[in-house]
């Protein structure tokens, strides 16, 4: 968001987080707050109080996939792609955002007291059959509802729930990451699709940015703390319908995973993003978020990675890479999306179009987005190269 991302969810989502929370605790129903464009919650600043990420700092795994409740905003993103035995593809992606009120928990005797308010967004993408799904959940934190804890692992909200897994029997590739303590499961189940899914790590930690200080404009602590395991080796059950419609599909695949956590919003130069994270069958992989200016052109703050591999990375700046939108899709909403890319970076002699599997696969949900899967093609011969996921605000 975030994911990669970005900052998703600001001041004006917590405003409506906060208040629909506040009905639910009086009346016992769960209203769903009115839905905001995502750049539309991305202003203001934060209330004194919370930390910032404002210089370098030493990374501790598997401490830090746990909570930072002294900052603002935190989410835990995992986007993949799998195969069934006919090898039809789908997209999958869920994130837990983690948003504090307020910097301290009240001092009420109250075992609904608190200052933390959840957020989880899924969604899954049947190619084949061009049916894109997604679904949401939010509530305050106490007592028990939603929350986070490093050891052992768990991220739950209700009864969606990424939790950590023994890490005996892994080796090769795997075993760099599994070390840093990111072998998890995912278990949640919507309306109309639910996903059952293990990750393996096949590639070590990746810290984005500076060592991991991810500068998001020019002012200072406007920035959050970024990581990322770009390969996670995928295998569970999609389950797509509901009822006598209900498909439960096996699949096994590859992930993403991504963790931000900060206090920061976009700046006044800033309009909103489009975040590529791209898995070449080469085993070489490809991040970056492009931020845009008020004119929609990619603001100098804008930063990616190239990864080897073997796991080694290097930054990609702004002036590296080009990207240019080469076909665009507009939503029932009027908003408009570019679902077809080409993107340019010499430094690795990538020339690529970067292409929507489905055009709709816009996150119509509490906050408003796109998020989907994506491929990568070789220009000239449409060689399929890699596929990927693609988050972007409209325009």
């Amino acid at each position: 968001m975030q994911p990669g991302c970005l900052a998703k969810l600001f001041l004006r989502l917590v405003v409506l987080l906060g208040v629909a929370l506040a009905v639910a605790a009086c009346d016992g129903h769960r209203p769903a707050p009115s839905s905001v464009d995502v750049t539309q919650a991305l202003g203001g600043e934060a209330e004194e109080g919370f930390e910032r990420a404002m210089t370098v700092r030493e990374f501790h795994f598997p401490a830090d996939h746990g909570p930072h409740p002294e900052f603002r905003n935190e989410w835990w993103y995992i986007t993949g792609h799998g195969r069934d035995e006919r090898d039809n593809l789908y997209g999958f992606q869920i994130t837990f955002f983690r948003i504090a009120i307020a910097p301290d928990a009240p001092r009420r005797a109250s075992a609904w007291a608190g200052n933390q308010v959840w957020m989880a967004h899924a969604a899954v993408t049947d190619v084949a059959s061009g049916l894109h799904l997604a679904a949401q959940r939010y509530s305050r934190a106490e007592p028990g509802l939603a929350g986070a804890a490093a050891a052992p692992f768990r991220v739950w909200l209700g009864d969606w729930q990424l939790t950590g897994l023994p890490e005996e029997g892994i080796t090769g590739e795997a075993a760099n990451g599994a070390a840093q303590g990111g072998l998890w499961h995912l278990s949640m189940a919507a309306e109309d699709f639910a996903l059952e899914l293990t990750f393996n790590p096949a590639k070590p930690v990746v810290l984005q940015g500076d060592r991991g200080l991810s500068q998001k404009s020019g002012s200072p602590g406007n920035a959050s703390y970024y990581y990322s395991i770009p390969r996670l080796d995928t295998g569970g059950e999609l389950t797509i319908g509901s009822g006598g419609d209900k498909r439960v599909i096996p699949v096994t695949g590859m992930s993403w995973l991504d963790r931000e956590w900060g206090t920061s919003a976009l700046g006044a130069d800033q309009s909103g993003w489009d975040w590529f994270s791209l898995q070449l069958d080469s085993g070489r992989d490809l991040m970056f978020y492009r931020l845009r200016d008020t004119e929609g052109g990619m603001h100098g703050s804008s930063l990616g990675t190239w990864i080897e591999a073997d796991g080694s990375s290097t930054v990609i700046s702004p002036d590296d890479i080009r990207l240019t939108p080469l076909q665009w899709w507009r939503s029932p909403g009027g908003r408009r999306y570019p679902v077809s890319w080409s993107l340019n970076y010499p430094g690795a002699g990538a020339d690529w179009i970067v292409r929507a599997l489905l055009p709709d696969q816009e996150m119509n949900l509490a906050v408003i987005y796109w998020e989907g899967l994506v491929e990568v093609l070789e220009p000239e011969s449409g060689r399929r190269l890699g596929l990927g996921y693609l988050e972007m605000t409209g325009y």
